[in-house]
């Protein structure tokens, strides 16, 4: 599972982790979790390597939004999720986003 939702209602947000699987991380050490939440900061959002080899990293994000996303390996490497719910096109790279409800 890409990620996992957890509301938090005194907030009106969701702690949001994002993960990603060994198989998903091809190969990469470092990741970086890039989208509308960080202004698409290339660097802001590093993903941490656990022992089991997969990445990821946990957000707070407010309840009821639509956001888009991607991973950037530290190699400069842009890719998807091959999980996430749904795909949306980008105008500026002729790729798909990753979309996530919260």
């Amino acid at each position: 599972m890409p990620y996992t939702k957890k509301i938090i209602k005194s907030r009106a947000t969701s702690k949001v982790r994002f993960t990603l699987e060994p198989e998903y991380a091809n190969g990469y050490d470092t990741v970086y979790l890039v989208g509308d939440f960080n202004n698409w900061s290339e660097t802001s959002l590093p993903m941490k390597k656990k022992k089991d080899g997969s990445l990821s990293v946990e957000l707070e994000l407010p309840n009821g939004e639509k956001f888009k996303f991607r991973y950037l390996s530290s190699e400069g490497v842009w890719f998807n999720d091959p999980e996430a719910e749904a795909y949306e096109p980008c105008a500026f790279s002729g790729a798909d986003n990753c979309v996530l409800w919260v």
